[in-house]
C-alpha cells in the first residue's frame, strides 16, 4: 500500500515538473554536463538524470556496469551514442522507455552554469 503512494505521489510530481517545467534537484540527481559548450552553443539546456526516479524501478546491476561505469565523468554520453542504442538508448528505444525525441524530458537544467 505505502509503495503505491509513493509511486504515485512521484508520478504526479513528475507530471507536474514536465508540465510546469521544473527541475526537482532531489539527492541523487545527477547532472550530465560535459558537453556543456557545445550544448550552450546550440541553445539546448544540460540534462538533469533523475537517478532516483531509475532507483526506484530497477537495481543498481541493470545499468552498472552493463551500460555506464560507476565513475563521474567517465561515460561519454552524447545524442549520437544514444541514437545508437548506447547509453540511455539501451532502454530510451520507444518500447521500453519514451523515445529521445522528447528532448524536454531530459533536457531541462536551464539555469545551470
Amino acid at each position: 500500500m505505502r509503495y503505491k503512494m509513493v509511486t504515485s505521489f512521484v508520478l504526479i510530481a513528475i507530471f507536474i515538473g514536465m508540465t510546469y517545467g521544473t527541475v526537482f534537484g532531489e539527492f541523487g540527481d545527477i547532472l550530465i554536463n560535459k558537453q556543456k559548450e557545445s550544448l550552450q552553443e546550440a541553445g539546448i539546456p544540460a540534462v538533469i538524470f533523475p537517478h532516483w526516479f531509475h532507483r526506484i524501478r530497477f537495481k543498481c546491476k541493470v545499468c552498472h556496469e552493463s551500460i555506464f561505469v560507476s565513475k563521474a565523468g567517465a561515460n561519454d554520453i552524447n545524442m549520437s551514442a544514444i541514437a545508437k542504442g548506447e547509453y540511455c538508448g539501451k532502454c530510451h528505444d520507444g518500447k521500453i522507455a519514451w523515445t529521445t525525441l522528447e528532448c524536454q524530458r531530459c533536457h531541462m537544467a536551464d539555469d545551470i552554469d
